[in-house]
């Protein structure tokens, strides 16, 4: 009898996944251990390896698909097992191909696919030469990627070869014009899901502020060329999280999650400071583990290394779990003030602006200052405004003289 492999339990309580890719394919033997497929949990892309020795009889979902813990996935003929079922496949191998070549005689001269042009001719998903943040861009956009015609070089697809097939080519039409359809998978699903439970189980209130963090700046500016050379990036984040991981000391109710069953709020002893990091198939949110024993430039040199793992897709379940408290900077694409969405089981989520320089009121005299606009999103179950206010009062004050965070580090 084939042996069936099944999706095995991926623990941290995924209960299914999204088949991503399969790097075999059927008639393939495969080697026990050997990675046979890549799929995208709540969490990160996991490579699922075969538990048996043998040869793949028949795939049974396709990438896109949804799979389910313990449903299977693919069927494997053991080694030196003699299987009945080797005419079947290849009797539904031969229907496939006829079906196929039927396909290719009947196509209509219109599509509905994005990406599918009647004058272009079908290339190997093997053979496509795209880096992964154009195979991402292919995704959210809905193009089929092996039917691009690249322009980089040794003809590798680029991101605006893509925008060009995407903006040719409707979907669909509605009764006020063209529309595309992007299916709701991947990242872009998750991030959906992970949003709406936040949204449903937490009493979210934000609270805003803004720091002057001249001196801040001028630190940073005179310690980033000599770091530079060192190969480490120094952004403000880091400062960011300490500043976070003092307050949170004096203001721990702020560092904590919510029991719903039992109705308890834990309060974690610990600082797992997640980090919210854009990437070509949407937000990820890394977590650095036990700041409070990390100095600034400990920081930036595990940020800088996440943030390539996570925009690279190879961060770990691991590397992505456990946080107690968020901070995101959409300051960086230009925005000022925002309500960020908790990422929950976290209670609280701190928003960090575009910096600017703005008119401040200075020893009774108008100056011009670097001024950071903060916002901090609560859970209201867990503490009230007075102590959330306190909070980022308490930032303002470590990121408006960060003397403190090294006066004041354990």
């Amino acid at each position: 009898m084939p042996f069936n492999f099944v999706l095995p339990d991926l623990g941290e309580g995924i209960t299914e996944g999204e088949i991503r890719k399969w790097t075999v394919k059927e008639g393939d033997v495969v080697e026990e251990h050997q990675t046979v497929l890549e799929i995208e949990t709540d969490k990160a892309i996991v490579e699922v390896p075969s538990p048996r020795k043998g040869k793949v009889l028949e795939i049974k979902k396709g990438e896109g698909d949804i799979a389910q813990v313990g449903e299977t996935l693919m069927t494997i003929a053991l080694e030196g097992e003699e299987t009945e079922h080797k005419a079947e496949v290849e009797e539904k191998a031969a229907e496939k191909k006829t079906g196929t070549e039927a396909m290719k005689k009947e196509r209509p001269k219109s599509v509905s696919v994005v990406g599918v042009l009647p004058e272009e001719e079908e290339i190997q998903k093997e053979k496509v030469l795209a880096t992964p943040a154009v195979r991402a861009l292919a995704r959210e956009l809905g193009v089929r990627i092996e039917t691009v015609k690249g322009s980089g070089p040794s003809g590798s697809i680029i991101a605006e070869d893509l925008k060009k097939v995407a903006e040719k080519v409707p979907v669909a039409e509605d009764r006020l014009g063209p529309v595309v359809r992007i299916p709701l998978k991947g990242l872009r699903r998750t991030i959906a899901r992970n949003l709406m439970t936040s949204q449903r189980t937490t009493v979210s209130v934000t609270g805003m502020d803004e720091a002057d963090i001249t001196e801040l700046w001028e630190l940073r500016e005179r310690e980033k060329k000599a770091l530079k050379a060192k190969g480490i990036h120094l952004t403000f984040m880091p400062f960011f999280i300490k500043a976070v991981q003092h307050s949170l000391a004096e203001h721990p109710r702020l560092n904590a999650s919510v029991d719903e069953e039992k109705e308890e709020i834990i309060v974690k002893k610990y600082y797992h400071i997640a980090v919210a990091v854009d990437t070509p198939e949407g937000l990820m949110v890394p977590v650095i583990r036990d700041v409070g024993r990390k100095t600034v430039l400990d920081l930036a040199a595990e940020i800088q290394e996440l943030s390539r793992k996570a925009r690279e897709r190879k961060i770990t379940i691991e590397e992505m779990k456990g946080s107690t408290f968020t901070i995101t900077n959409y300051g960086h694409f230009g925005g000022t003030f925002a309500t960020p969405v908790i990422n929950y089981p976290d209670v609280a989520i701190l928003g960090t602006g575009k910096i600017s320089d703005k008119p401040w009121v200075r020893d009774g005299q108008i100056v011009i200052r670097k001024i950071l606009p903060l916002s901090l999103t609560f859970d209201h179950r867990v503490t009230d405004g007075v102590d959330a206010s306190l909070f980022l009062t308490k930032v303002i004050g470590y990121l408006e003289d960060p003397a403190l965070l090294f006066i004041e580090s354990a």
